[in-house]
């Protein structure tokens, strides 16, 4: 973001994430948070901090990846800690997969985070550009194209083109034209590992198996734009399963709401497969379903607060990370000369992150330009 000129935006900001459960929204930012809260016995909080202590402290996330998140939390924090706190974040996270996830993953979140926190026990830190993501992607497109590049947006990529086991370029669909062949010395594919099958056709078996043999979880966003907070709090996990959403993230309650012409925005999200009935839902219908349930975050909660909503799916967004998943990864680099692929499911052992993208973006120009023989600082 300093490249861009535009570090000067970039604000480190406290976070308040809070807990559902119980019909009470717990503060879960601090280990004093933890000792309070009353769901878990006395005995079972100092077990679940002295376990997240260990995970802050150890660095090598290989020792976890060859169990489930279930069975090592369940062994360590309990199965009543497991019951109340983890389980439900699981489930709501990857669904029917929930007890299939690596202990890694979990791993990843406990582990990282604490790089944003100061020392002793301060809260957590996030950062953010002020003047949106939105103008980070327009401005990164300004600096493509002063130095020569071209960025095509809402354009068709039909198929990546081969010859001789080299990628030779892309068959492109720009808006309103023909289908038409464009040649490249190297091509990126970005896209979830199932669409990169689609779009190359000959590439050999066992690379194609890691691609094909990665499961998906969609992201389906209902993003509300009130009159007023819903509560207080950045973040809230929800630890419910008869809540039919996942997290709910006030983010005015992080971005000062001025920004939004003072109003407060609210997402509630989801992960379903594409199959499920949530997925299929309209606009209109996840309306109807979810915002009554809103009152048990705050029984104040009416619908008139709500001045208006919109909808968002996104598919490919949570790959599952099961056992041994630093096995199945498949390489940067492509059987395919000039190829390569770079997606969510080559982040590990972090989770999905913008600074994870822009570190693998990084990763493979720098792989392109050494293949290319071309000197790289």
């Amino acid at each position: 973001i300093h490249e861009l000129g535009l570090g000067d935006k970039l604000a480190w900001l406290e976070s308040k994430v809070g807990l559902y459960h119980g019909g009470t929204i717990w503060s879960f930012s601090t280990p004093m948070d933890l000792i309070r809260f009353k769901p878990l016995s006395m005995l079972q909080r100092l077990r679940v901090g002295w376990w997240t202590f260990v995970l802050q402290k150890t660095r090598n996330w290989r020792k976890f990846e060859d169990i489930t998140a279930k069975d090592w939390l369940v062994q360590h924090m309990g199965a009543e800690a497991y019951r109340v706190i983890w389980e439900p974040l699981l489930r709501g996270k990857f669904g029917d997969y929930y007890d299939k996830v690596s202990m890694t993953w979990i791993w990843g979140k406990i582990y990282l985070r604490v790089a944003s926190r100061g020392k002793g026990l301060q809260k957590e830190r996030l950062g953010y550009p002020m003047g949106s993501f939105g103008e980070v992607f327009d401005v990164l497109g300004e600096r493509v194209s002063q130095q020569g590049g071209e960025v095509h947006i809402s354009a068709g990529v039909n198929r990546i083109l081969v010859e001789d086991n080299s990628a030779l370029g892309l068959e492109v669909q720009l808006p309103d034209s023909e289908p038409e062949s464009r040649n490249y010395d190297a091509v990126i594919a970005t896209t979830p590992s199932y669409i990169f099958t689609r779009l190359v056709s000959n590439l050999p078996d066992d690379y194609r198996d890691k691609l094909v043999n990665v499961q998906y979880l969609s992201a389906v966003l209902l993003i509300l734009v009130m009159d007023r907070p819903l509560t207080d709090k950045y973040w809230i996990s929800i630890a419910d399963h008869n809540l039919p959403f996942v997290g709910i993230i006030e983010h005015t309650n992080m971005i000062d709401r001025s920004l939004y012409g003072g109003h407060h925005i609210v997402y509630l999200t989801n992960y379903p497969s594409r199959e499920s009935e949530l997925y299929q839902k309209s606009a209109e219908e996840l309306m109807d379903e979810l915002t009554p349930h809103l009152r048990r975050l705050n029984p104040d909660f009416e619908l008139s607060w709500i001045l208006e909503y919109h909808h968002h799916k996104v598919d490919g967004a949570q790959p599952i990370i099961g056992t041994n998943y630093s096995q199945r990864i498949p390489d940067h680099r492509t059987p395919i000369k000039n190829l390569y692929l770079a997606n969510t499911t080559q982040i590990y052992p972090e989770d999905r992150g913008t600074n994870y993208s822009v570190r693998m973006g990084r990763q493979v120009a720098r792989m392109v330009l050494e293949d290319a023989g071309e000197a790289v600082d």
